[in-house]
C-alpha cells in the first residue's frame, strides 16, 4: 500500500507541507465545559495529519487515506450535516472565512492515528489541523483561539452536537509535559506540569463506538439549561451552572425534578473535583488525584447517565489492579475510552490484566495506549 506522501504526490504531485495535530484525553471536568466551568485535560501523542498544497481556484480536494474515500468541496457552497467526516472539513473553513480568514484552495491528504469515535476528540483534531492548514496555505498568521472556535461552531451548524470549547482549544493549544488547566468561561488557561515518569496516563479504548451527534449528548446540555431556568426562580442572577455551590443545590432540591436534580449535581461536584484534582497533580499526590477520577466516574455513571456497560467494566476491571490510583470514563460518554492512573511500577501488570478482566466480563476486546501530555496543532 502507497505511503500518505506516495499518494498525495501521484494525486496533486509535489510532496505539498504537512500538519498535524493530537487527540485528547480529559483527566477530569467531564461535561462542564458547555456549563462554563473549569476542565483539565490535556493533548497526547496519537495525532492526525494533514499533507496540503496549495491549489488556484476554491476548491478543496480531499483524499481520505485512511478510509479510501476522495471528495471535492466548494468553499463558496459548503454542504451542512452529510453525516460524514466532509461536514467537519466544510464547517472549519465556513466559520474561518465568517471570522474575516479568506482562504484558498488546496490539495489535501488526510491520515490518522488517533482511533475515531472513541472519545479521543478524532474530530477536533480534523478541524484544528486542517483549519490550520488552509489558513498556512492562505497565508494567515494562525489565530489558535479563532480556529479553535472555527471547530466548535462548525460541531453546532455542520455536525449537530452542541459541544463546549475544551477539546478544539486543548488541541489547538497543548503543551507537552503538561495538562491543561481552562476556565471555560473566561479561557484563561494554565498549563500543569504532569510528571508520567512518576504515574502513568493510560488509556483503554472500550470498543464501543459513540456517535455523540446521536447520542444523548444534545439532550444533556438541554437538561442543564432547563435546570438552570427552573433555579432562576431561586437565584435570578443565575447565569449557568457554574455558578451553583453544592451549598446552594442543597437549598434548592424543591425546585428541581429528577433527572434535572441529578444532572446539576454532576455539574457542580465535578467541577469541584477539578479545582481539587489540579491541587493534588501540583502536589504529586496521586493516590488524591485517582480517587477524584473514581468519584468522577460515580457521578458521570449515576448522576449524569452517560456512562455504559462496557465502560463501567472497564473501570472496575482497572481497580482491581494494585497500583491503579484511579480510574472514569472520558470524553462524552456513552462508549468511548477510560482514563486512569497508574504507578509505574503496576504498568505491566494493568496492561496486561485489565484486557483478560474486560474480555471475561464482556467478551469485547480493550485497546490501550500509555500516553503522554503532547504538544497542540503543529
Amino acid at each position: 500500500m502507497a505511503t500518505p506522501a506516495e499518494t498525495f504526490r501521484q494525486h496533486f504531485g509535489g510532496s505539498g507541507r504537512c500538519f498535524s495535530a493530537p487527540g485528547r484525553v480529559n483527566l477530569i471536568g467531564e461535561h462542564v465545559d458547555y456549563n462554563a466551568g473549569i476542565v483539565l485535560p490535556m493533548a497526547i501523542g496519537l495525532r492526525l495529519w494533514v499533507r496540503a498544497g496549495p491549489r488556484s481556484d476554491r476548491q478543496l480536494h480531499v483524499i481520505a487515506h485512511d478510509l479510501g474515500e476522495t471528495d471535492v468541496l466548494d468553499l463558496d457552497a459548503p454542504c451542512r450535516r452529510t453525516g460524514t467526516w466532509r461536514d467537519y472539513l466544510s464547517g472549519t473553513a465556513f466559520h474561518l472565512e465568517a471570522a474575516g480568514f479568506r482562504l484558498i484552495g488546496a490539495n489535501m491528504l488526510i491520515t490518522s492515528d488517533i482511533p475515531a469515535g472513541a472519545g479521543l476528540s478524532s474530530s477536533a483534531a480534523l478541524e484544528v489541523a486542517v483549519g490550520f492548514a488552509l489558513l498556512s496555505l492562505a497565508g494567515h498568521t494562525v489565530d489558535r483561539l479563532a480556529l479553535a472556535r472555527a471547530g466548535q461552531a462548525a460541531e453546532h451548524d455542520f455536525v449537530g452536537t452542541r459541544c463546549g470549547l475544551m477539546d478544539q482549544f486543548v488541541v489547538a493549544h497543548g503543551r507537552a509535559g503538561h495538562a491543561v488547566w481552562l476556565d471555560c468561561r473566561s479561557l484563561a488557561c494554565d498549563f500543569i506540569p504532569l510528571a508520567t515518569n512518576q504515574c502513568a496516563v493510560v488509556v483503554a479504548d472500550s470498543g464501543v463506538k459513540h456517535q455523540l451527534a446521536a447520542s444523548e449528548y444534545n439532550t444533556r446540555r438541554q437538561e442543564c439549561e432547563t435546570a438552570r431556568q427552573h433555579l432562576a426562580s431561586r437565584f435570578p442572577a443565575l447565569a449557568s451552572l457554574r455558578d451553583l455551590s453544592s451549598a446552594d443545590l442543597a437549598d434548592a432540591l424543591d425546585v428541581l425534578p429528577e433527572p434535572l436534580l441529578r444532572r446539576a449535581r454532576h455539574v457542580v461536584t465535578e467541577i469541584e473535583r477539578v479545582t481539587a484534582f489540579a491541587r493534588a497533580l501540583r502536589a504529586g499526590d496521586w493516590a488524591q488525584a485517582g480517587a477524584l477520577l473514581t468519584a468522577s466516574h460515580r457521578s458521570l455513571s449515576e448522576d449524569y447517565a452517560v456512562s455504559c456497560p462496557e465502560l463501567d467494566a472497564l473501570v472496575a476491571a482497572a481497580r482491581q489492579i494494585p497500583g491503579c490510583y484511579g480510574a472514569r470514563l472520558t470524553g462524552g460518554g456513552f462508549g468511548g475510552c477510560t482514563v486512569n492512573l497508574v504507578a509505574p511500577e503496576a504498568l505491566d501488570v494493568f496492561l496486561r490484566e485489565v484486557p483478560r478482566a474486560y474480555a471475561r466480563s464482556t467478551g469485547g476486546t480493550a485497546r490501550m495506549w500509555v500516553v503522554q501530555p503532547a504538544d497542540g496543532v503543529r
